[in-house]
């Protein structure tokens, strides 16, 4: 028996496809707008996991340049201080040279202990040497001073390491301890106690004693330059590492950029379609709603 259609039914029917239609509109000028196909989890469920999983990696790849840039920074600081340490050395070393003339009279070696004093103290200072508020040769206790004028060659500071992640399961030491720079406390090669040792002779005119302390200078230098190599060497291996994060960045991005952005040529289009339809169900649903009483009593 075929089923009788009421103008009622034609009304509700008119009135669904007016909804959705109104919903599609909706829905690509939200996209227009926002310039976005996916503003909401259920307008792409599986989307918006991939989304939110590009998202996570995106923060933590930033969060591992920014790692990365601090760990060039306190390199480059560390390169600098060392490279200030081997200046004053190379300087004790003119004047321990000079001291260990034994032509020159009292006044000549009063000088140059003189300055020898001056140089020991920018030596301390430089091992006190502080970055973002850190010492950088104190290990991780970075809030102590590792070293005072007055015990300089017996003073230990801390061995640790201070790390920086730069990537999944990948950490870099990034300081170098004061033992491993100045020398083991209480040690005769501790570049301070050698210092130390010279200011000493030259007070007493020992000129040998002098002469002699010029090779343990020569050895602190080259474990400078040692040292600084290190340094290049890992900051090398920032320099690679900060290319990668920044390439793995561009990449996920990407990534996010397919699965949200709106490919606005279409939404376009289709937001044209989508109005030309409303506005054409628009008028058939006033032919539709137009009869009355009397068109049906005809």
């Amino acid at each position: 028996m075929p089923q009788r259609v009421t103008q009622g039914m034609m009304n509700t029917q008119l009135l669904t496809n007016l909804n959705s239609n109104l919903k599609r509109l909706d829905n690509l000028q939200n996209q227009l707008a926002t310039g976005r196909q996916i503003n909401k989890p259920s307008d792409d469920p599986v989307g918006i996991s991939f989304s939110m999983r590009y998202r996570s990696e995106i923060s933590s790849n930033d969060q591992y340049q920014k790692n990365a840039d601090s760990a060039s920074s306190w390199l480059d600081y560390s390169d600098t201080i060392l490279n200030q340490a081997g200046d004053v050395i190379q300087r004790v070393r003119e004047l321990a040279v000079q001291g260990a003339n034994g032509t020159n009279p009292p006044e000549a070696l009063d000088a140059i202990n003189s300055e020898m004093k001056q140089l020991y103290g920018q030596l301390v200072q430089i091992g006190n040497s502080q970055f973002n508020g850190k010492y950088v040769f104190n290990g991780q206790t970075t809030d102590v001073k590792p070293y005072t004028e007055a015990t300089a060659d017996k003073d230990a500071t801390d061995t640790g390491d201070i790390q920086f992640e730069v990537g999944v399961g990948s950490k870099l030491a990034v300081n170098i301890t004061g033992d491993a720079v100045f020398g083991s406390a209480g040690s005769t090669t501790n570049a301070f106690a050698v210092v130390k040792n010279i200011m000493d002779n030259l007070s007493t005119g020992n000129y040998q004693g002098v002469s002699d302390s010029i090779g343990l200078l020569d050895s602190r230098t080259d474990i400078f330059l040692e040292k600084r190599a290190d340094i290049g060497a890992k900051q090398n291996r920032i320099d690679l590492t900060t290319n990668r994060l920044k390439d793995t960045g561009v990449n996920i991005t990407s990534l996010l950029s397919k699965t949200e952005d709106a490919d606005m040529a279409k939404v376009i289009t289709q937001l044209k379609t989508d109005e030309n339809v409303y506005e054409a169900s628009l008028s058939t649903g006033s032919k539709i709603i137009r009869p009355s009483l009397l068109d049906f009593l005809k």
